[in-house]
């Protein structure tokens, strides 16, 4: 087939669902009609789109961690801790390296020796390895909602196990799992075989079981100006929503400025809406997730703490539905139970703190309007490319560099678009590269970083870049000299 934003015919679907299934021995115990039902039967307090729907309604931001281990017993007890010693509002299965690369044989071995040796030998839990039976033993371990979150180019086999497992949410979609994360998989196959985990997800609500998706957010994590990620997430929920997703939950990945990170979720809400509506998808539910700082954290655990401590404080003022949270350990490694359970205590002491109040600040509307306007010259840029086609114009967008990705690894990213700082700290644009923007913009990047150089006595330059990405590690937020 021709790679295009339609609904993936009947036929076509069964025949690529035959191919998926049998890619792995657990492919076969998935039965849909049987998966639908086990479904229907999960009370609503733990499914994942009736919780954010409420929360979003009474205006909270729930809680989620990330983690996984390899071991099943071992992931239920991690599930649990989180739950009670973490006060966890949601819950993710974070999955392995090697089922992110489809790589089955090994993430066999890795459970075994994980086994054999009685310490954690995968980064996360091997769902489609564990099969549908003991997917469903970790859903019944506990009270709370549960989400896998991973990271493949190709999920399609995961999401069979996973939603037959009874996880009642999905994140990832082919542009947020491949610029990121892969070197040479192309745009056309991603955001074909995320149309297979959509459709997927369109079926089972069609059966009546709605399960959350969730468009990765914050893609590399590093320096990523808010149209950006933006334009990614709002491309993936249409691609999403034509095959039939209901509830889909767009993310933003702290910037580090309190205003623009503010100015970034009440944005990417309302722009998300508007485009939902724009092409027709009036029933679709938009909910938003602020992903704590993804970049160098510092290694103290106080100083960490601080860090975890101001996500949270935005998550709360912007009235994002949930938040991603961090640990007191980034800086190290893969956390322990507990310290993955102090952040979250952390989290939830300042949300709490913060959910009666409202940010107000006469710079806000101004940013909003800025983030608006960048990232609607990026999506309809991509409409334009795709003469109408959003799957189509993505693909030829990212060749093109019209969706630009800072830092990313894939070969299929244009990697001229080049951010910094200003003198604020909010994540600007050195070098526009070939992002769709006016002059306008471009004049208002430019006289931006300029004012930083100036108060730098310092050329805007590479350098800047450098130093802003290792500032927050060492207890700033803008890269400045040490003589400033």
């Amino acid at each position: 087939m021709d790679l295009q934003n339609k609904r993936i015919p009947e036929a076509e679907f069964a025949r690529q669902r035959q191919e998926v299934l049998a890619q792995w021995p657990t492919g076969k115990d998935v039965n849909l009609e049987e998966a639908v039902a086990y479904q229907k039967a999960i009370p609503q307090e733990r499914r994942f789109g009736d919780k954010l729907i409420k929360a979003k309604n009474e205006g909270r931001t729930l809680i989620q961690p990330r983690a996984g281990v390899p071991v099943v017993e071992e992931h239920i007890k991690l599930m649990k801790l989180l739950e009670e010693k973490g006060e966890a509002d949601l819950l993710p299965s974070t999955i392995d390296s090697y089922t992110r690369q489809n790589r089955y044989v090994e993430a066999e071995n890795g459970i075994q020796e994980s086994i054999r040796l009685g310490r954690a030998m995968l980064n996360g839990f091997p769902a489609v390895n564990h099969g549908v039976a003991k997917c469903r033993q970790v859903v019944e371990s506990v009270n709370t909602p549960l989400q896998v979150r991973h990271g493949t180019p190709d999920a399609r086999l995961l999401t069979e196990i996973t939603y037959a497992g009874g996880f009642t949410s999905y994140e990832g979609g082919g542009i947020s799992y491949n610029l990121p994360y892969c070197k040479n998989v192309p745009m056309e196959r991603t955001i074909r075989d995320w149309q297979y985990v959509d459709r997927l997800t369109g079926l089972y609500e069609e059966m009546g079981v709605s399960i959350n998706r969730e468009p990765y957010g914050p893609l590399t994590g590093t320096l990523v100006p808010p149209c950006i990620s933006h334009a990614a997430a709002i491309i993936e929920a249409l691609l999403a929503a034509e095959q039939g997703v209901k509830n889909i939950t767009v993310g933003y990945g702290q910037c580090g400025n309190l205003v623009q990170d503010i100015a970034a979720i009440k944005s990417l809400q309302a722009l998300t809406d508007e485009y939902m509506a724009k092409y027709g998808y009036n029933d679709v539910v938009v909910t938003t997730v602020f992903h704590q700082w993804m970049g160098g954290f510092p290694a103290d655990e106080a100083k960490a703490f601080g860090v975890i401590s101001s996500a949270s404080l935005i998550a709360a003022l912007s009235k994002a539905t949930k938040v991603i949270v961090k640990s007191p350990h980034e800086a190290v490694g893969i956390p322990t139970m507990e310290a993955n359970a102090e952040g979250m205590r952390c989290t939830k002491q300042v949300v709490n703190m913060m959910a009666d109040q409202e940010f107000k600040d006469v710079r806000l509307e101004g940013e909003i309007a800025i983030i608006c306007e960048e990232t609607r010259a990026i999506v309809d840029k991509c409409f334009e490319l795709g003469m109408g086609d959003i799957a189509v114009g993505v693909c030829r967008g990212v060749e093109a560099g019209v969706l630009d990705v800072p830092f990313a690894p894939c070969r299929a990213n244009k990697g001229l678009m080049l951010p910094c700082r200003d003198n604020d700290g909010a994540v600007r644009i050195l070098n526009t590269g070939n992002l769709p923007f006016s002059k306008e913009l471009k004049d208002f990047h430019a006289s931006k970083i300029a004012e930083r150089a100036k108060a730098e006595k310092r050329d805007a330059s590479f350098q800047m870049v450098i130093d802003d990405v290792y500032a927050i590690g060492k207890g700033r937020l803008v890269g400045r000299p040490k003589n400033i």
